[in-house]
């Protein structure tokens, strides 16, 4: 969008109000996004553009959409620009695959491999499989994208005696899991916040520090088996987790 469409679009500062221009200027964008002015994936004008179009300062401009990033409603990404951040519900009720969750709300799923191996257990993936030492394992590790956009990096361990070779995973492992019948019908889900290395927010086009969500995963069959442990780091600008409470 020009300039001039994007301020009649999004608003002009009111007279009068005594409220730094930079929060002035927030709130006009914060509200244009949250009344759905702005779409979700919209780009807005640079920096320059911006201070020229609002007679303002780069720094006003800069302290404004700061403001926003932290709040998860803008995105930057490393040589694009800044945008209307994209956001998924994530729903701990459910036993769902990335690509499930991106099919299940209209957004076209992908994925980079990082690697793809099989060897044998590590101490720490032993312990969450309940594996003896010396047990062969498949490692997918992956750089998950929804409609082109990087959202989530990804790495699993699958029990060996769930899939006959690393190469049956294709854009889904679950898909895969599913089609030999290994498949988890229960997960116990960790989350915590984290900040992203500089190795992490390079691959998700984030700046160094961003905030992030890590979560890990335990899948086990019917049987109570544990086949699956997943570590997977999300972009906290992309995704929100809820989750049903019953009072019980």
């Amino acid at each position: 969008m020009s300039d001039m469409v994007f301020s009649q679009q999004v608003g002009r500062f009111r007279a009068g109000d005594p409220a730094p221009l930079y929060l002035q200027l927030r709130q006009l964008l914060r509200d244009a996004i949250t009344g759905r002015v702005l779409a979700e994936d919209d780009a807005i004008p640079a920096e320059r553009e911006l201070a020229l179009e609002y007679d303002v300062s780069r720094i006003t401009v800069r302290k404004a959409i700061g403001g926003l990033v932290e709040e998860g409603l803008l995105t930057r990404r490393r040589g694009a620009g800044t945008f209307v951040a994209a956001r998924v519900e994530k729903s701990f009720s459910t036993i769902t695959s990335f690509s499930e969750d991106m099919e299940s709300r209209g957004r076209v799923p992908s994925s980079q491999w990082v690697s793809r191996t099989s060897g044998t257990v590590t101490p720490q993936e032993a312990l969450s499989l309940g594996l003896s030492p010396g047990t062969p394992v498949y490692r997918f590790h992956r750089l998950r994208f929804a409609d082109g956009v990087p959202m989530a990096l990804e790495m699993s361990t699958i029990a060996g005696f769930c899939l006959a070779s690393a190469d049956d995973v294709g854009g889904s492992l679950y898909a895969a899991l599913d089609a030999a019948g290994y498949r988890p019908v229960r997960a116990l889900q960790r989350l915590r916040a984290v900040a992203f290395s500089a190795d992490h927010a390079a691959m998700l086009a984030v700046e160094k520090g961003h905030a992030g969500l890590s979560i890990e995963r335990r899948g086990f069959l019917r049987d109570g088996r544990a086949v699956e442990f997943t570590q997977s780091y999300y972009r906290g600008d992309a995704y929100d987790f809820v989750a049903e409470l019953i009072d019980g």
